[in-house]
């Protein structure tokens, strides 16, 4: 694939899930249109379709850097994605000590208990899918 829009919608279906995508394609309107091919072509289909690092890494880069920026709201989308990438629970753990370190306490902690959350939550929805035939 050599177009960025394409190959950006394969990396994102395999990292986010089809579920996560074609909810936010069927939330897409002619305001954020734009945005969204902007965001799949570049984030997606560019940055994150390198395989110069691992999509662990690439994962525990941008929990990382969106903690460090405040950048809340991203954080529980982006952990629900280590299922797919790779990522541990040790190694999240890992990262949000190093954004205590280098970027402070406040957002490591904010970080932290977003990603307890969604850990809970994502227990949850495994507990549900095993109980049920």
């Amino acid at each position: 694939m050599s177009n960025p829009h394409d190959t950006g919608m394969t990396v994102r279906r395999q990292v986010l899930g089809d579920a996560h995508v074609d909810r936010a394609e069927a939330g897409t309107t002619d305001l954020d249109r734009p945005f969204q091919d902007l965001i799949t072509a570049s984030a997606w289909g560019t940055v994150w379709a390198s395989d110069a690092i691992s999509r662990r890494e690439r994962s525990m880069l941008t929990l990382a850097l969106l903690a460090a920026t405040g950048n809340f709201d991203e954080i529980p989308m982006h952990i629900r994605a280590t299922a797919r990438t790779g990522a541990s629970r040790r190694d999240v753990a890992e990262v949000f000590q190093h954004v205590a370190i280098y970027a402070g306490v406040p957002c490591a902690n904010h970080a932290l208990k977003l990603a307890k959350q969604t850990y809970a939550e994502m227990d949850a929805q495994d507990t549900q899918m095993k109980g049920q035939p």
